[in-house]
């Protein structure tokens, strides 16, 4: 595989809490363009794999690339990615306009937000 065509790329990354192994030496490689989804059920290790990619967890042992590059001890303010948490408001002391507005004010897009209320 060529590494220079993967936009993530996750070597042998196991996560380990208390003692017991919640992601076990899990390999992903993904291109540009590509749509992934992560299905399982509760407690397989897909939130804390997302978190990882994010930098809001640091893997016990293993490598997270991103257009080959290590991000794997960068924290997450410094990672040019976004996480989607599972709760329905990132801040729940803003609402849903003040929410969808942050990101984007954080990276400075010049895009009018319209009250649709």
């Amino acid at each position: 595989m060529e590494e220079n065509n993967y936009i993530i790329d996750l070597k042998n990354v196991s996560k380990i809490f208390d003692g017991v192994t919640v992601v076990d030496n899990f390999n992903l490689y993904v291109k540009k363009g590509e749509f992934i989804t992560f299905l399982g059920p509760s407690g397989c290790g897909k939130s804390t794999t997302l978190r990882m990619i994010a930098g809001f967890e640091f893997p016990s042992k293993g490598e997270i690339l991103l257009k080959g590059k290590d991000i794997t001890n960068l924290p997450p303010n410094k990672r040019p990615i976004n996480m989607v948490f599972q709760r329905y408001a990132l801040f729940p002391h803003l609402d849903v306009y003040d929410n969808v507005a942050f990101g984007l004010r954080l990276k400075k897009i010049p895009i009018e937000l319209k009250d649709k209320s």
